[in-house]
């Protein structure tokens, strides 16, 4: 570490939430960290079999699948080892399949890139970033296969919100009845799914989020993720943000609504993220989302203040609805 710095005050946010480490930690009686893979692939919601252009938040100008070569799995789990490394002690490692939709191919060449990923000897699992809509059972049959062999295995299904209006206003180009089904066949093969939702979506507020993340829990989910929404270059929501047809939360309204999702969650549940960032180079708003450490901080501060933790509402959930924040959905 250069001197004069240091690393962020980071609080111990795994004090009130199931963090993914944490969860990871217990179950493997060691350090599991995530690393985050690019192998090129595209969307559905792009290359025209579902639509054009993508999600409305979705940068297009950093998508160019023809013109990327991105390192090898191998180079780029090495690069993460590295990076993680510099920060914890972890010898066990998730290779996360991240960008755009990585089941979006034949079985052979899922199942090809897959076990390239795997064959690294510290490589114990998998987790699959993808959209519901893209998630025939033979690549739950492929995924399941997996777990088989003892691998730990995460399927990631990008949601969002579970309002069809909201999902057609961002052009996300799949409603609430591809997840159903989706989370639906995934489990019933013993896959365990983490589910994304954002926050701050076009058009809602409270009520959605809380409605949402209700639904998710009675169909089944094993871990979540939340996300701020934020506007970046080169997307439709950057031109409606100039126009202001779009207002980004604040800080505070983030790590408020954030915090009451986490009290409504049981503690069974694994939150794999609680909040997300994109570089300053692309983001336009909010600033603060590229402040990582301090939303974490945040959020830590919130749930403290209240004397809270994941779990405390999540028995009568049901019994207290948004009923205040109805009348505006």
């Amino acid at each position: 570490m250069k001197k004069g710095r240091s690393r962020p005050n980071i609080m111990v946010l795994s004090d009130y939430i199931t963090t993914f480490g944490l969860y990871m930690l217990k179950s493997h009686h060691r350090r599991v960290h995530k690393i985050a893979l690019d192998t090129g692939f595209t969307c559905p919601n792009r290359d025209g079999s579902k639509g054009r252009g993508g999600c409305t938040f979705c940068n297009n100008a950093s998508f160019s699948p023809n013109g990327r070569d991105a390192p090898s799995i191998a180079l780029q789990l090495a690069a993460g080892r590295r990076a993680i490394a510099r920060r914890t002690r972890a010898q066990r490692y998730i290779a996360y399949f991240q960008a755009y939709t990585n089941t979006y191919a034949s079985v052979s060449e899922l199942d090809r890139l897959y076990r390239a990923a795997l064959s690294e000897p510290d490589v114990i699992g998998l987790a699959i970033g993808t959209r519901p809509d893209c998630v025939p059972d033979v690549v739950l049959d492929l995924l399941a296969g997996y777990i088989e062999e003892g691998l730990d295995v995460w399927l990631e299904l990008g949601l969002q919100s579970a309002f069809d209006d909201t999902l057609t206003r961002v052009n996300r180009g799949h409603g609430l009845a591809e997840y159903r089904s989706a989370v639906t066949a995934a489990r019933q093969r013993g896959i365990k799914v983490c589910t994304h939702l954002i926050l701050g979506l076009p058009g809602e507020n409270a009520a959605h989020y809380h409605a949402t993340l209700d639904t998710v829990l009675d169909m089944g989910v094993d871990g979540l993720k939340l996300h701020p929404l934020h506007v970046v270059k080169g997307t439709q929501l950057a031109n409606q943000w100039r126009r202001g047809e779009y207002f980004p939360l604040n800080m505070s309204e983030y790590l408020r609504s954030a915090a009451d999702l986490i009290e409504r969650t049981p503690e069974h549940i694994v939150f794999h993220r609680v909040t997300g960032t994109a570089s300053k180079e692309i983001l336009l708003a909010p600033a603060w989302c590229s402040q990582k450490w301090n939303v974490l901080n945040g959020i830590e501060a919130e749930l403290r203040q209240r004397k809270h933790r994941q779990g405390q509402f999540a028995a009568d959930r049901h019994s207290i609805k948004v009923s205040a924040y109805v009348d505006d959905i």
